[in-house]
């Protein structure tokens, strides 16, 4: 049975997109199992239990040996229609680009996506939504340090957008960017911004 695993990085940041990934196995399709690939297996674990550069290792062997598809949600969508619309969006598009016999997402909804049953943890006990754990996060963590230079007032290289003590500072400081989720309430930033 083919299975598209999937799963998604960016839902909690305060800057940057949503992005979701989903991933089938090439390796089940053609029936094919090697020390090279079970060894491959073995490595994958949920994206936010690996350090950086074995997601990054990772990531280059789940785009040589599987097929995929990643869809990003910029900030303005997740403003404007916010964060379930995105997810719902993203997932259709998985859907409609990746056939596969079972859809399976990470967490406890589906976003109102027929076809698509979840898995609380998925990540780390269904290796297909490991893999898509790791595409979705190093492709946001990618597309955050290529735009941190053009935002240097919020060290994005860093915190990658999420929400820490010094990124409320920065935002304190400087306000929101273009970039920013503006829709996300904080109360840190209540008395300065809203």
């Amino acid at each position: 049975m083919e299975i598209c695993g999937i799963d998604e990085a960016g839902r909690g940041p305060i800057a940057g997109p949503l992005v979701v990934a989903g991933c089938i196995f090439k390796n089940e399709k053609l029936k094919v199992k090697s020390e090279k690939w079970e060894n491959f297996l073995q490595k994958l674990n949920d994206s936010k239990k690996l350090n950086a550069k074995k997601r990054e290792e990772l990531f280059e062997i789940i785009q040589e040996t599987c097929e995929y598809h990643i869809v990003f949600v910029d900030n303005k969508t997740i403003d404007e229609k916010g964060l379930s619309f995105a997810i719902n969006y993203a997932l259709n598009e998985i859907k409609k680009t990746l056939k596969a016999n079972k859809y399976l997402f990470d967490g406890n909804s589906n976003f109102g996506v027929k076809g698509i049953e979840t898995l609380i943890k998925g990540d780390g006990k269904i290796k297909q939504i490991s893999a898509a754990s790791i595409l979705a996060k190093v492709s946001r963590d990618k597309y955050m340090l290529e735009i941190a230079d053009k935002y240097p007032m919020y060290n994005f290289k860093k915190h990658k957008g999420y929400i820490t003590k010094e990124h409320i500072e920065e935002i304190k400081k400087n306000g929101f960017s273009d970039i920013h989720r503006k829709s996300y309430r904080l109360k840190a930033l209540e008395p300065t911004l809203f």
